[in-house]
């Protein structure tokens, strides 16, 4: 990941309805979850929320697949690893060690 890719994706999740919505499809992997139940849950209208989607979905946070009738929205997770190794690529310089904790919480939400 470049710095440019990475700024596509912060700055697709600095809008609290994004960021949320990107929350909620982590919740459901890997199945992902109905546009319908995106708009639902976010409150807002069609329209409004498509914006949103396509936002994320330019910045490669957000895949789409077809499934009958519906639209199936899922989180890249290859995405978020990508930014989350990105961000931590030159950390702790040299000392793996200060980078334990953060190994060990990510480690454990899985």
């Amino acid at each position: 990941m470049d710095s440019d890719a990475a700024l596509a994706i912060l700055s697709a999740l600095s809008h609290p309805t994004r960021l949320e919505a990107f929350r909620l499809l982590l919740r459901h992997e890997p199945e992902g979850l109905a546009t319908g139940a995106l708009v639902e849950a976010s409150g807002l209208s069609q329209s409004t929320f498509s914006s949103h989607l396509a936002v994320m979905a330019k910045a490669g946070l957000v895949r789409s697949a077809k499934q009958g009738r519906q639209n199936i929205q899922r989180a890249d997770i290859a995405a978020l690893r990508s930014l989350m190794l990105f961000l931590a690529t030159d950390c702790c310089q040299g000392h793996p060690e200060l980078c334990q904790p953060l190994v060990a919480e990510l480690t454990s939400c899985c």
